[in-house]
Formats: structure tokens, C-alpha cells, sequence
């Protein structure tokens, strides 16, 4: 009998047990929802969390190997719910808005990956960047490459990671090396990847149609019945980014009544469908998230550096609909989700509110986890979750050393570091019980 791994954290432990809210850390509910359980065994057996207890109440035995990092945060991973992993090539790349930038940036990147050589190189060095940045758990455009999608899903299980992505569909309005010239091939490419990796590790897959102006009619169709092959697939694709795209999507299907619309009346709508951006939404098309039970990817970062908008947060919360976060790479600028939560917070100033650290860390970690129907495996450092952890220092700079010093409480401290700190602090990553990441200090 092989005998079990067993493994003793010691840290700093912070989760959630509930939603915070978005904007007052200091209320009842919001404390409440905080877990802080500062100087504690995170005991994982066999990848997965089985308790968590005070040091000073319990010593390990002989049998479980300690791994002390006495005050420093332990948290769980990361989970960015939309990023391109073919983009890394051209993340930051000049003067561009969403349409432009498609043409000039992202296209030329993608046909590279038709190679599949170059398709493995880019999955390796997008998931170890990842790890690197915290993040365990993404939900992945690949490219319309068969071959991207293979290096991606092998990578990720090669790591252990809970992966979600697809073979990106486009059949019109992109560069013929792009374009699925051929459905019944389409289809059968997607059969494959569903029947040969969904499920497969921690793989998932999900069809995804890149945007409507991309896909026929007839191909978003298609995407529906594909959607039928396993119930548990993902659906993702965007929507409402950008007002020139908006107004192109309202040319190419005149019979719908909005860009979200176009979705729902090929029944792409579930409580399945992640949808990128959704910046220019309106009351009926948040009613018809809500009652789908589907799910806004917010990708401040990229809205900012596109200049797409400003995302109302507050206002799909208060009609229902879950919000969670991204980084978008490559339209954002960056595979951080701590830099990503502070340009949420940005963009929920410049529209004249506010969100507390304990919202920003819980749309990329328990909220996202509920959106995506995963809040068993991941998102929380609950017994039963896998080992999918973070340990970071608080600081690491003198500057931000100096501003955690003087910070009133924890979430003073966690603010702080969401907006002062950098992938720097970041000591460990560790993947179901699997170290995958090492700080070179």
C-alpha cells in the first residue's frame, strides 16, 4: 500500500466562508464571511485539505512533514475565468482599440500556433507564468488550432491544474489560416477534444465561440449542439467589450434585440456561460444573465488599456449577476490577478464607488469558484478542497514593509498589499498538494 503523502502548513490562513459584499469591509456580513486564522496547520493529505488547527493546540506527528512559513499568508489559488494563453506575444502592444488591435495584434499571434512545436513552447511558458503569479485554476482561450488546444490541456495536467478551455470557433471575419471553412470538420475536432480530455485529470473543456461577429449564425448553432456532448461542458465568448463592436454585432444579426441577445437566442446562455466584459449592457440583458444563471468575466486591465469602458460592478450585483475576474492577456497588460483586483477597484472609482479588499480577493477565489461550479474542489482552504495554495509575504519592499507596519487592521493590510505589493511577495505555489512554484530568494 503506497503510503500517504501528508503535509503540515504553517501560516497565516485567509479565506471566505460567505460573499463579504462589495463595499463596506467593516460591516457585520463582511466580517463574517472573512476566515482569519492567523498561526495554523493547513494539513493536507493526499492533495487534498483535511483540517486546519492552531499551532499552538496541535503538533504534528512524525508522520506528516512540516512546512513552516510563520507569518505569512496562506491563501488559496487563484482563478482567472478568461485569458488568452496564444496572446503572451503581444500583451502591451500600442495604440489599439478592440478591433484594430484583433487585426494588428492578436491574428498574427494566433496563426503561430498552428505550429505545434511552438503551440507546446507557448503552454509551458503561459502556465508556468501562471503558477508565478498565483494563479491555479484559469478558464483559456487557446486558438482555433486543434494542436494549441492539445499543448495546453497536456500542460495543465502535466501540472495538475484545473484547466478550462476550447477550441476557439470562427468560420467568417478573420484571416483565412483562422477561419473553420469546414463544419462537419469543426464538429468533429471538438467531438475529439471532449471525448479525449474532458475530464481528463482536472481538464475541462468548453466550447468556445470567440465573439458573434466571428461566428455565423449557423456556427453558433452548431456551438449549441456541442454543448450537448457532456453536461458539465463549459460555453465561453464575449460580449459587449466595445461600442464599435456592439454596433457591428447589431449589423450582423438585425432580429436580435442586444449583442447578449444574439447568445441567448442560439442557447448559449446557462449557468455555464462565462461571458468576457460585458461592459455595455443593459437591465434586460442583466435579467437574462440572472435568470440563466451565466456569469460576467470582469477584465478591468484590458477594458483600461483598450479603453473599452467602465464596468459597473455594483450594477450586476444588484440585478444577480455573478461578476468574477480576469486578466484578459493578452488586451490587459499582465497574468496578475492582484493587479487585476486593483483595477477593478479603479474602474469602480472612476464610476464613483467603492469595493473592499474582501471583495477583490473573493471574485478571484470563492466567488469565482461558485460561479464555476467548482466550490467543492477549489476557491477556499475548506477540508475537502484540493491543495490548490498561495503562501505570500505581506511585503517584501521596505516601502510596502513601512505601509503594513502602520496598518490599522487586516483589512488594512490586505488593501495595502493588493495595491502596493507585486508577484514578489509571492513565496509558493502549490497545485493539489504539489509545490509548483519556488520563490528564488
Amino acid at each position: 500500500m503506497k503510503t500517504p503523502t501528508r503535509i503540515a502548513l504553517r501560516g497565516d490562513l485567509l479565506d471566505f466562508t460567505a460573499d463579504p459584499g462589495l463595499s463596506q469591509p467593516h460591516d457585520d456580513a463582511a466580517r463574517a464571511a472573512v476566515r482569519w486564522r492567523p498561526d495554523h496547520w493547513l494539513l493536507v493529505e493526499n492533495g487534498r485539505i483535511v483540517d486546519a488547527q492552531p499551532v499552538s493546540s496541535l503538533q504534528p506527528g512524525e508522520d506528516w512533514k512540516r512546512i513552516e512559513h510563520p507569518g505569512r499568508w496562506i491563501l488559496p489559488g487563484f482563478i482567472d475565468t478568461h485569458v488568452h494563453s496564444a496572446q503572451v506575444d503581444v500583451i502591451g502592444s500600442w495604440g489599439s482599440e478592440l478591433l484594430d488591435w484583433l487585426s494588428t495584434h492578436t491574428y498574427p499571434a494566433e496563426q503561430r500556433m498552428a505550429d505545434p512545436v511552438l503551440a507546446l513552447q507557448n503552454s509551458q511558458l503561459f502556465v508556468h507564468a501562471l503558477l508565478s503569479h498565483g494563479t491555479t485554476t484559469a478558464c483559456v482561450f487557446p486558438t482555433v488550432h486543434a494542436a494549441s488546444c492539445e499543448a495546453l490541456y497536456e500542460t495543465a495536467k502535466a501540472k495538475g491544474m484545473r484547466m478550462i478551455a476550447g477550441k476557439v470557433l470562427m468560420d467568417r471575419h478573420a484571416p483565412e489560416a483562422l477561419l473553420d471553412d469546414n463544419p462537419q470538420k469543426t464538429a468533429q475536432i471538438c467531438v475529439d477534444l471532449v471525448e479525449r480530455w474532458h475530464g481528463q485529470g482536472r481538464v475541462a473543456v468548453a466550447i468556445t465561440p470567440r465573439f458573434a461577429a466571428t461566428s455565423s449564425p449557423q456556427q453558433l448553432q452548431q456551438a449549441a449542439e456541442l454543448m450537448r456532448l457532456a453536461p458539465d461542458l463549459y460555453l465561453q465568448t464575449h460580449v459587449a467589450e466595445n461600442r464599435a463592436e456592439i454596433d457591428w454585432v447589431a449589423q450582423l444579426y438585425p432580429e436580435a434585440r442586444s449583442y447578449l441577445d444574439v447568445y441567448d437566442r442560439h442557447g448559449l446562455l446557462g449557468p455555464r456561460s462565462i461571458l468576457a466584459h460585458g461592459i455595455w449592457l443593459d437591465d434586460a440583458d442583466r435579467a437574462a444573465l440572472h435568470k440563466a444563471g451565466a456569469q460576467i468575466a470582469f477584465c478591468p486591465s484590458s477594458n483600461l488599456f483598450l479603453g473599452s469602458g467602465l464596468f459597473d460592478w455594483a450594477q450586476a450585483r444588484d440585478a444577480g449577476v455573478a461578476v468574477t475576474l480576469a486578466s484578459d492577456v493578452g488586451g490587459g497588460t499582465h497574468l496578475s490577478m492582484r493587479r487585476t483586483m486593483l483595477a477593478a477597484y479603479q474602474v469602480q472609482a472612476m464610476r464613483g464607488g467603492r469595493v473592499s479588499a474582501w471583495a477583490l480577493l473573493h471574485a478571484a477565489t470563492r466567488g469565482a469558484a461558485q460561479a464555476l461550479h467548482l466550490s467543492d474542489e477549489i476557491g477556499t482552504l475548506q477540508p475537502g478542497c484540493l491543495a490548490d495554495i498561495t503562501i505570500w509575504d505581506s511585503a517584501v519592499h521596505p516601502l510596502s514593509q513601512r505601509r503594513q507596519s502602520v496598518a490599522r487592521d487586516l483589512h488594512e493590510q490586505l488593501f495595502a498589499w493588493v495595491t502596493s505589493g507585486d508577484e514578489s511577495d509571492l513565496v509558493e505555489t502549490w497545485v493539489a498538494g504539489v509545490r509548483q512554484f519556488v520563490r528564488l530568494d
